[in-house]
């Protein structure tokens, strides 16, 4: 008979929830493998046997956050109309945000886990970057241009979304949630093809 296993797969999961909440709101400086151990109720020596160390939980709690925020965009479906599938990827983006606000702020605000690891430029490298730049990509496709200028008009795509959610989450945003909502998607419609466009347009 197979022993069973001192730390599943569950407490993995609630460590790295529990280390994400800590970092959102305190950093890598406000985190402490026992502190987090007493929060999940387990001990310390069960985050060292998962992790191996809280720079690797750090690390951990990164790719979590990434992999689930990967997760969403791949769950949005692809059609025949690349604009709206374009649209689409930006409302999944920020539901991710609102859903995972904890994770979301570790991407980009927490220095050894997410964008911030490897130096700058490193999160235009991710497979979630990737997705954002192939579908720009797709509508200058559906639109008979050039496809060369996708990366840069992906980076204006991401600095629109990106600067808006951080507005919400911030809490200066006015207005309830469905009108939080459709104020973002009517941004990104009124925005988003300008920024796109100007994939074609030479580099001054």
């Amino acid at each position: 008979m197979a022993r069973p296993r001192l730390h599943d797969d569950s407490l993995r999961t609630r460590l790295l929830e529990t280390a994400s909440a800590i970092l959102s709101s305190g950093g890598v400086a406000g985190l402490t493998v026992r502190d987090v151990a007493a929060r999940a109720g387990t001990s310390a020596s069960a985050v060292y046997s998962l992790f191996g160390g809280r720079d690797e939980l750090v690390h951990a709690v990164g790719d979590e956050a990434f992999r689930r925020f990967g997760a969403r965009l791949a769950a949005v479906p692809r059609t025949d109309d690349a604009g709206a599938d374009l649209l689409a990827l930006g409302l999944a983006y920020r539901r991710y945000a609102h859903d995972e606000p904890q994770f979301y702020r570790v991407m980009f605000g927490t220095a050894g886990a997410g964008a911030q690891d490897g130096g700058r430029g490193e999160a235009a490298r991710t497979p979630t970057f990737t997705v954002l730049r192939d579908a720009v990509a797709a509508v200058l496709v559906q639109r008979g241009a050039p496809t060369d200028g996708a990366e840069r008009a992906a980076r204006g795509l991401w600095g629109l979304v990106h600067g808006l959610v951080e507005l919400e989450l911030d809490g200066l945003v006015p207005g309830d949630e469905p009108a939080a909502t459709e104020q973002y998607a009517a941004t990104l419609r009124a925005a988003g093809p300008a920024i796109v466009g100007s994939a074609s347009s030479p580099v001054a």
